[in-house]
């Protein structure tokens, strides 16, 4: 009977060994390598008492979410942001600008490769500031799909995040509520 308990229990130890390999090999495969998350939003409230003006400035309710936009990421580490080159978009995108330490990088979305510009921010979080049309297309490129259409025209508030782990990019939508003064 001695014998029999010692057989099993080292037929115990040497399957639970073997299992534990496993286990880790298993783990060494699901390890993380690469993320990067990409934070989108829209210009704050701009200046509408010109129809004719292509490039309005922010009004007071409009700095006052640019400067809520600031506090939202201030625990999140950015290491790049961009911005359209319009007054809107550059005011919204300076005080988390300003916060962060980080200059303020202008693009054009027709200009952008998708690939090369997901290959630059590698393990990065990156906030990017547009406009009701680019935001969501921007978006769309990054996740390789056409998951979201334009915008309301007072939408303000909503904030996409990307995030893409090892290549395989998932998107989701916020709503962010603002008590702006006007």
């Amino acid at each position: 009977m001695k014998v029999l308990k010692s057989i099993f229990f080292i037929l115990l130890v040497v399957g639970l060994s073997s299992c534990k390999d496993k286990s880790a090999e298993s783990q060494e495969t699901t390890v993380i390598q690469e993320v990067s998350t990409y934070y989108f939003i829209r210009h704050a409230e701009k200046d509408r008492s010109d129809s004719q003006n292509s490039d309005p400035e922010l009004i007071q309710k409009g700095l006052g979410r640019a400067m809520h936009w600031a506090e939202i990421f201030t625990d999140i580490d950015l290491d790049a942001i961009y911005s359209t080159d319009y007054s809107r978009t550059s005011m919204t995108a300076a005080p988390t600008s300003v916060k962060k330490n980080l200059d303020v990088q202008y693009y054009n979305l027709e200009d952008i490769k998708i690939e090369q510009f997901k290959t630059d921010h590698i393990n990065q979080n990156t906030l990017i500031v547009g406009h009701s049309n680019t935001t969501p297309e921007f978006v769309n490129q990054m996740i390789g799909e056409d998951k979201y259409s334009h915008m309301d025209d007072y939408d303000y508030g909503s904030l996409f995040i990307v995030q893409i782990i090892n290549g395989k990019a998932t998107s989701q939508r916020l709503h962010i509520n603002c008590n702006c003064p006007e």
